[in-house]
């Protein structure tokens, strides 16, 4: 049985045009759907539920080699870089799976 590895990246979201916790679940909503149709991840909000303005993302993918992780979160965090909202600290990390 071969090994994989899991790609796991978490991100601060600030939504300066959100007003309300209604207006930021809508781009947290909208966010998270994007990640899983465009990447194929998993994705969770994981701080700031009470915070109108801040959301923390955490996604997650598991490949065959580490190469594709790297790349799988390069681009999701690229794909959030280039959105409306603003990007903030990123924190990543890929580790193997052991048979």
């Amino acid at each position: 049985m071969g090994s994989g590895y899991v790609g796991i990246l978490s991100v601060e979201l600030h939504f300066p045009e959100a007003g309300s916790l209604k207006g930021k679940r809508k781009f947290v909503k909208s966010a998270k759907a994007q990640l899983q149709h465009r990447f194929g991840v998993a994705v969770a909000e994981v701080d700031h539920h009470e915070l109108w303005q801040r959301s923390r993302l955490t996604l997650a993918c598991v490949t065959r080699d580490y190469r594709e992780s790297e790349q799988l979160l390069d681009q999701a965090e690229r794909y959030l870089s280039g959105q409306e909202y603003e990007l903030g600290q990123c924190e990543r990390r890929v580790t193997t799976l052991d048979e």
